[in-house]
């Protein structure tokens, strides 16, 4: 004899068709997050090749040097004087004021002029850029051309034969960056994008710091001695490497602690976005257009990348305001995390994933099952 087979609450429920399956399998909330992430996708495409696809020299400083004063100002008017002012040149004392000036990253390359030879020459410094070099001999070389007078190029600071173009710091400080917001996204995931009370942010912040050490260690040591890639201190690109990662990831803990999961969305455009393509790293900034020039220094990835460089090549010469700025990020993230920590008073998120928004209580442990053991 035939059981009559049961039903399920599934088979009876009516369908609602194709639309209704598509309105259950993608919330509302996850549909706006796909378009945000199709934004920032497009930001990423636009920002790097709005920043890269005509690089243009523009007011790039040059030391300028001659036996009397005279000579030197006017060769710097004439300079100064050329169409589109690729070069922004000052006359100096004398050549060793000129080095003295590269090697402080005051100016980026120095013109020696000599007019008892048919040559000048043109000191420049390809560890800060190997773009940025090759620009001031290309200028350089053809205002010297007009004037009757060969050039001659001397590299006081090359970049070191490991370091393809002076790129191994960029892409070293790109690699902090992305473990320090990386790190902050992950130490959000297990309860909340929001950290419910302050000795929870307290915790996030102390584990990123341990993790912001170990990063840079490792970072300093696979650039320097196991790739060969990049001379320079270890001990100052190690300190380098916490101080970047640890900005990073406490930029990345504070604006989660403002938006929730849509933090980790911001923390990528404000540091991959903004940061990478002005970072000074392909092309140093004299060569990038005005806004991303301008926005450089002020973010993490500019200022980790010019200090990296100032420490391999430089001797740590021109590395101190870079340091400041990552310090106020540092501080500043630090700083937001605990605040809104405070503001939440202990309340508790809902986990990342969970599909609930970031001010939702957290499901009990027991809820569903009955009531709650005493």
């Amino acid at each position: 004899m035939t059981q009559p087979t049961e039903r399920t609450d599934t088979d009876a429920r009516p369908s609602g068709g194709f639309l209704a399956e598509i309105k259950d399998a993608v919330t509302i909330r996850a549909a706006v997050l796909v378009l945000g992430v199709l934004a920032l996708q497009l930001a990423f495409i636009t920002s790097y090749i709005g920043a890269f696809h005509h690089p243009k020299p523009s007011e790039i400083p040059l030391a300028v040097a001659a036996p009397a004063e005279p000579v030197a100002a006017q060769a710097a008017q004439r300079l100064g004087a050329l169409p589109g002012k690729p070069l922004d040149p000052r006359a100096v004392a004398d050549e060793a004021t000129a080095l003295k000036r590269i090697r402080n990253r005051e100016v980026d390359g120095a013109l020696i002029i000599e007019p008892a030879r048919p040559n000048d020459r043109l000191l420049v410094a390809s560890g800060a850029g190997a773009s940025l070099s090759q620009a001031l001999e290309q200028i350089v070389g053809l205002a010297e051309k007009s004037q009757g007078r060969g050039l001659t190029v001397v590299d006081v600071a090359p970049a070191d034969r490991g370091d393809s173009r002076g790129l191994s710091s960029f892409y070293l400080v790109v690699g902090w960056c992305v473990g320090g917001y990386l790190c902050a996204a992950i130490l959000a995931i297990s309860a909340g994008a929001r950290p419910a009370n302050v000795h929870r942010a307290v915790i996030r912040l102390g584990a990123l710091l341990l993790y912001a050490i170990a990063a840079g260690l490792l970072g300093a040591v696979i650039a320097g001695p196991v790739l060969g890639a990049l001379p320079g201190s270890i001990a100052a690109l190690w300190g380098l490497g916490t101080l970047v990662v640890f900005a990073v990831g406490a930029l990345t803990l504070a604006l989660q602690g403002l938006a929730g999961v849509v933090g980790i969305g911001l923390a990528i455009l404000l540091v991959v976005v903004f940061g990478n393509p002005s970072a000074g790293g392909a092309y140093p900034y004299p060569l990038l257009p005005p806004f991303w020039r301008a926005i450089g220094p002020a973010l993490p990835p500019g200022a980790g990348t010019f200090a990296a460089r100032s420490i391999a090549y430089f001797r740590g010469n021109g590395a101190a305001g870079p340091m400041l700025v990552l310090s106020a990020w540092a501080v500043a993230g630090s700083a937001v995390t605990l605040a809104c920590a405070m503001a939440r008073r202990g309340r508790p998120g809902a986990a990342v994933g969970s599909g609930l928004p970031d001010d939702a209580p957290s499901v009990p442990r027991f809820a569903g099952g009955g009531p709650e053991p005493r």
